[in-house]
């Protein structure tokens, strides 16, 4: 068979690589094909996400994402030293801004003791100022082992060290998977190219792994619902209100941590990102748009529960994503003093979010193992800080 590989990767995402990186490091000997349809590398969630390190303090013991946000960061840590990838352990702040939040800021401090987050204590409002001047509340907790990190620098270092160990192994770009062909000890991939073939295929397809799924009749009891966040980031005169990154105290209902201050590894200070549902899954504009995708969102009817359990929510944050003074008056919350003449429009990514037939954000990963392949079905964040230790649980079904 011509276009024989041992395992074919699709995505060439952060948990894609890292995949193909660990499968490389575990079977030196077998070929890894990785096929991206894009032309480039990072070019969504992986390169568009804030490059926040995370530390695992918020997520619910026991979870996968617990597990791998703990275990994910410190092999990520130790890979970034080992291969001179710009990254910083500058530690976070978050902030407590009122009363009714304190509840919430002690449950997210017991689940850190739980997950057993290391360093973390509890911030007056003076040792707060101490840490970051600029910001207002009247409790925090100091998460020293959060950092930033430059996340498409960590993908091109993945191709490299995978295709070094294995001359057979590569990486194609604009590769678009169209059919998927599932045969008993084998799968064939019709692409825009060429027809491949592998013993194993592991699907990490971000923004559309449920389609990837459908293509190889993987029945499914979710849907993926596009949120776009929309950055904003401080204008150079106005970058010294931030020292490194500062969150708000979560809504326990939602997934999404807030609209927050993260220091840039690149430089600057970022701010953002609101959640938005997006009309266009790979859209990055407000006003994108697709047909197809907004049909389909429109039409799963887990949709629907979702926007009628959390419309008022969802109001809010499209006022947010269509107005500057309102995205400003959030951040006023932790920084009374910064104005809209502070900040200036960013770039903007989209979050590939599982959703259930009920209308619930399915909040943990999700892979499934079909036709002898492996499918990375839900993988938001914490996903970037956990790729090499998802890329293990991956390894370990393989």
């Amino acid at each position: 068979m011509s276009n024989k590989s041992d395992f074919i990767v699709v995505g060439a995402g952060i948990v894609g690589l890292a995949t193909a990186y660990k499968l490389q490091l575990k079977f030196p000997d077998k070929s890894i094909l990785i096929l991206e349809k894009e032309s480039e590398i990072g070019l969504h969630q992986t390169g568009r996400n804030s490059g926040v390190m995370h530390s695992g303090i918020y997520y619910k013991p026991g979870s996968y994402k617990a597990k791998n946000c703990k275990n994910g960061s410190a092999q990520l840590i130790k890979f970034a030293k080992e291969n001179n990838i710009k990254h910083d352990i500058c530690g976070k702040v978050i902030v407590a801004v009122s009363e009714k939040e304190l509840s919430v800021l002690t449950a997210i401090f017991n689940r850190g003791i739980q997950n057993e987050t290391p360093g973390i204590c509890y911030l007056t409002s003076e040792e707060i100022k101490e840490k970051e001047p600029f910001i207002e509340g009247i409790k925090g907790i100091w998460v020293p082992t959060a950092g930033i990190i430059d996340y498409v620098q960590v993908l091109k270092v993945f191709v490299e060290l995978t295709t070094k160990m294995n001359p057979k192994s590569k990486l194609i770009k604009s590769c678009e998977v169209i059919e998927v062909i599932a045969e008993p000890n084998f799968t064939t991939l019709k692409t825009n190219q060429e027809n491949f073939v592998a013993d194993k295929v592991i699907f990490c397809a971000g923004l559309q792994s449920d389609r990837i799924a459908t293509k190889d009749q993987l029945k499914l009891d979710l849907h993926i619902v596009g949120f776009r966040g929309d950055y904003f980031e401080l204008k150079p005169e106005a970058a010294h209100k931030i020292n490194n990154l500062v969150y708000p105290v979560p809504d326990p209902k939602f997934p999404f941590l807030g609209v927050h201050f993260t220091r840039m590894i690149l430089g600057g200070i970022e701010c953002g990102p609101n959640a938005v549902f997006t009309f266009k899954r790979e859209g990055y504009k407000r006003t994108s748009f697709s047909f197809r995708d907004t049909f389909e969102a429109l039409t799963f009817k887990g949709t629907w529960k979702l926007f009628g359990k959390h419309w008022r929510k969802g109001i809010d944050e499209y006022k947010r994503a269509f107005s500057k003074r309102l995205f400003v008056k959030e951040l006023q919350k932790m920084m009374p003093t910064i104005t809209v003449n502070d900040v200036q429009p960013s770039r903007a990514g989209v979050r590939a979010q599982a959703i259930d037939f009920e209308g619930n954000m399915i909040d943990d990963f999700k892979i499934m193992k079909h036709n002898g392949n492996i499918h990375v079905l839900n993988a938001p964040s914490p996903a970037a800080t956990s790729c090499l230790a998802i890329a293990d649980e991956i390894v370990s079904v393989v």
